[in-house]
């Protein structure tokens, strides 16, 4: 008997990042991260699949990967601006090599069916962000009318339109399952109809 591989979303890991350790109430990088890790293998089975919708960390590229490798699942990576990958980064080809030895995918975006529907993942959502402007606009998806599982606005909102953050701050520093993600996403096309 096979058991069935769960499927998880997040985002804004933010690993040895001293200012959201902070934010988040944690005395230091290192008492964040143990926790993000804690929380999310405590969620995630070691044969689940989690994708992560970017900024991973923010520090030396060796001691997120170091960490990120702990995180149970196989993992996917669409990337975010604070992760030495992303395309946006002039350099960002030469690190895709060492982060797929931790990622089984790096990408700027996916496209997949939740819910019955068409969906849209990206680290950026189609508007807004945790700043007074809109960062990285250039680097967004354009609002063509279908949903977006996107990260960058931490604490901003969960639900906001069409689009569902998929960010540790409103999931309670854990992943959310994508079944939980595909009644939010037929709820809220429902609800636009």
């Amino acid at each position: 008997m096979s058991t069935q591989r769960r499927v998880w979303r997040t985002s804004d890991t933010h690993l040895r990042h001293a200012m959201m350790a902070a934010y988040r109430g944690f005395a230091d990088r290192d008492e964040h991260d143990q926790a993000i890790i804690a929380n999310w293998n405590a969620t995630v089975g070691p044969g689940d699949i989690v994708w992560h919708h970017g900024d991973v960390g923010l520090g030396r590229e060796e001691e997120i990967l170091e960490l990120a490798a702990q995180l149970n699942g196989e993992k996917h990576l669409i990337a975010g601006n604070h992760d030495a990958c992303w395309p946006g980064h002039r350099d960002a080809h030469r690190h895709q090599r060492r982060w797929l030895e931790v990622f089984a995918s790096v990408q700027a975006f996916t496209r997949f069916r939740a819910g019955g529907q068409q969906v849209l993942a990206s680290h950026f959502p189609y508007e807004g962000d945790h700043t007074p402007e809109d960062r990285c606009v250039q680097y967004r998806l354009r609002d063509e009318g279908l949903p977006l599982l996107c990260g960058h606005v931490h604490w901003e909102w969960k639900v906001s339109g069409r689009q569902v953050n998929v960010g540790l701050d409103v999931w309670d520093l854990k992943p959310v399952s994508a079944d939980v993600l595909a009644g939010l996403i037929r709820d809220m096309m429902a609800n636009a109809a």
